[in-house]
């Protein structure tokens, strides 16, 4: 479902949940200049999320209708979306439990086994131009993982921190080098898996139905040991039960904790372009630690 009709000038939060959803809005609670809940005159608690990106509306639309679409972990529902309005289920908060937490490493694992076309993939109806947070993000296909992952996930976020100075001199020669030795650095090969792509824990909610709910994701084709070494990043309640019930339905190839960090290098320089030098260190740190071992 996108627009029922055009926007209004000057259109709230309210008129928008309104329009998309073809239900009256009963009230409002604003949480952030981006984000407002809203209750329809049915009782459905509903997210109004605001952006100024067509492209990124959009795209996050068709991401969660695709992580949605195998019924293997929790996602919102999309009621409606427009250029500049994204409507989906409002998430009621819980806390996570060992329970919960090894039930979504197992939804992931089959999650990610549902597959994508081709790495780099977007989600159906989704645009090859999209985002993960506030940096851009092309969604461009390609063959083989460790040159697409090069070309497409570590190059453009290491010229764009040189261009700001935030990695500096000789340091984007340490990267260069892991690029060009990806394939003896990647291990298995391993066919495209249908990745959440920005799963730190900001974006998974624990909701009080004691299940795990994914959110706000960067879908595309990718490799399925990125997302786990994203949770491992910014940390995850109960990982070592996610981790559990992950290799219970889908073992991960020999080696795949040595990788975590090669996984990390994309994040890390995305957060490197976005907020700075300390990420650039650590980026750095991470890419000789591969190149030595």
């Amino acid at each position: 479902m996108t627009a029922r009709g055009p926007a209004g000038p000057g259109e709230g939060a309210a008129a928008a949940a309104a329009r998309l959803t073809g239900r009256p809005v009963s009230r409002v609670r604003r949480l952030s200049p981006a984000l407002t809940e809203a209750v329809l005159d049915d009782g459905q608690a509903v997210m109004v999320k605001r952006g100024d990106d067509a492209g990124a509306v959009r795209a996050e639309a068709a991401g969660l209708r695709w992580l949605a679409g195998p019924g293997t972990v929790a996602v919102p529902r999309v009621h409606g979306h427009d250029a500049n309005w994204l409507v989906i289920d409002l998430v009621a908060p819980g806390r996570p439990s060992r329970e919960s937490a090894r039930a979504f490493g197992a939804g992931l694992a089959a999650l990610h086994a549902a597959g994508a076309e081709a790495f780099g993939a977007a989600p159906p109806g989704g645009p090859e131009e999209a985002t993960i947070g506030l940096a851009p993000l092309r969604n461009v296909r390609g063959d083989a993982w460790p040159n697409w992952f090069a070309e497409y996930r570590l190059l453009p976020y290491l010229r764009g921190a040189v261009d700001a100075g935030t990695v500096r001199g000789g340091e984007a020669a340490v990267f260069e080098e892991v690029c060009a030795r990806l394939p003896e650095l990647a291990g298995p090969p391993e066919p495209p898996a249908r990745l959440h792509g920005d799963l730190w824990n900001g974006n998974v909610l624990w909701g009080g139905d004691g299940r795990a709910w994914l959110i706000d994701p960067a879908a595309h084709g990718g490799h399925r040991e990125s997302d786990l070494a994203m949770l491992h990043l910014f940390g995850c309640p109960h990982l070592d039960e996610v981790l559990d019930g992950y290799q219970d339905v889908a073992p991960l190839a020999p080696g795949w904790a040595g990788r975590v960090g090669l996984h990390q290098l994309f994040p890390l320089l995305v957060h490197a372009v976005l907020f700075g030098r300390g990420y650039a260190e650590q980026a750095l740190a991470t890419a000789r630690g591969l190149l030595r071992a």
